[in-house]
């Protein structure tokens, strides 16, 4: 897996950080609202999957406890609203077992250190 690096990453308008998985809580769906309303707004709008919120990226999720809507039909309209910069911890993935060929959209990996720039650099960041 190559990590990207900041150096390499223009600043967005906003930084959205999801923590949490797809089910259990609404913290993913909301983030990923905030984010597309951002961008229906036009805002520039990046996504950064960590912990757990990377298994929002796995295919074939059902719906949560209690009938939980997944999150699936809402990352697919990412692409609608062009939020194209999309990255992922790659310490989240490897954390996981997982690696990037495994996720339903094309993100970009990011060591430690490059997560912390991305967070430095961006003018606002809202985590979820």
């Amino acid at each position: 897996m190559t990590s990207v690096h900041v150096s390499d990453i223009e600043p967005q308008d906003v930084l959205i950080v999801l923590r949490h998985p797809p089910h259990g809580s609404h913290w993913l769906r909301e983030g990923i609202d905030v984010a597309l309303v951002a961008a229906a707004f036009g805002q520039r709008v990046g996504l950064l999957f960590q912990g757990d919120g990377v298994y929002a990226l796995l295919e074939g999720q059902q719906s949560g406890a209690l009938g939980q809507k997944g999150t699936h039909p809402q990352l697919a309209m990412l692409e609608m609203y062009d939020i194209e910069s999309l990255w992922v911890s790659a310490a989240a993935l490897s954390e996981r077992g997982l690696s990037v060929d495994e996720l339903m959209l094309p993100v970009k990996p990011l060591g430690a250190e490059a997560v912390a720039e991305l967070m430095q650099v961006q003018p606002h960041t809202l985590i979820f």
